[in-house]
């Protein structure tokens, strides 16, 4: 059930039923000037809309910024911070607590939300609460090493072109040469560069090394949206087997 769509009298039999509740997080962001500023929370959504079909859990409505300072040099990008997303999502969290929920999971569509996630999750463990992150992206790429993929680059293009065409602007796509930080800091992936053949990571925005936005070897030209559909729609199914899974545990909080 979709909480944002039910009355509080279906909400109080719900949590008569169950104690789980799933948290979409998004963000507000740069993914390369072809894809949509909000990829990261309009993906969480679609794989919502894929479970509610067929998962009899609650679904809070997606939570649309994120931690995206390192995108702060693209217009448009709104980060909250770290702190800004612990402070929101704890106080989501804490009540749906109140309201009896014991487990939460979160669908989470950009990594940078991972260290604020992870913080609520150990703050409920002792409280006999559990959390749970699913990164969609991670698991599609564990599903299917083929899907695996960087930022707004192949994997996220072809999981927009499958939800809305209309938001894939590849007219105004531009490529690039990843910037090295000297010749011998080379680039490797994301902010990483590699010295002696070793990966170092050197926080930086990411305009600094991508300027166009997007990276990765997954070069958004090869998205389509077939490939698209058939990621969502399996990173959905082991989403759905997991919650079936995780809602069975039995946990109360104490540390033997």
């Amino acid at each position: 059930m979709k909480l944002a769509h039910s009355t509080w009298l279906e909400a109080k039999d719900y949590f008569a039923r169950r104690d789980l509740v799933v948290l979409p997080v998004g963000s507000l962001e740069n993914h390369g000037s072809h894809l949509a500023l909000g990829t990261d929370g309009i993906i969480p959504s679609y794989l919502v809309d894929l479970m509610a079909e067929k998962l009899d859990v609650a679904f809070a409505p997606t939570m649309p910024f994120g931690v995206a300072d390192h995108h702060l040099s693209f217009p448009g990008t709104v980060s909250i911070g770290l702190d800004g997303l612990y402070m929101v999502m704890k106080k989501v969290v804490d009540d749906f607590y109140h309201h009896g929920a014991r487990k939460f999971v979160f669908l989470n569509g950009h990594g940078g939300n991972d260290p604020a996630l992870n913080r609520i999750g150990l703050e409920m463990a002792p409280q006999g609460a559990l959390c749970a992150i699913l990164d969609w992206w991670v698991i599609a790429g564990d599903l299917n090493p083929a899907w695996r993929g960087g930022h707004g680059a192949g994997e996220e293009t072809a999981a927009m072109m499958a939800i809305d065409p209309a938001l894939v602007k590849m007219d105004f796509f531009c490529d690039y040469t990843p910037q090295d930080l000297s010749d011998q800091l080379t680039y490797d992936r994301g902010s990483n560069v590699l010295c002696n053949g070793i990966s170092v990571n050197v926080p930086r925005d990411v305009v600094q090394y991508a300027p166009p936005g997007w990276f990765g070897s997954d070069h958004p030209t090869t998205a389509n949206a077939i490939w698209g559909q058939e990621m969502l729609e399996a990173t959905a199914q082991f989403c759905i087997d997991f919650i079936e899974k995780f809602q069975k545990v039995q946990w109360h909080g104490e540390i033997s």
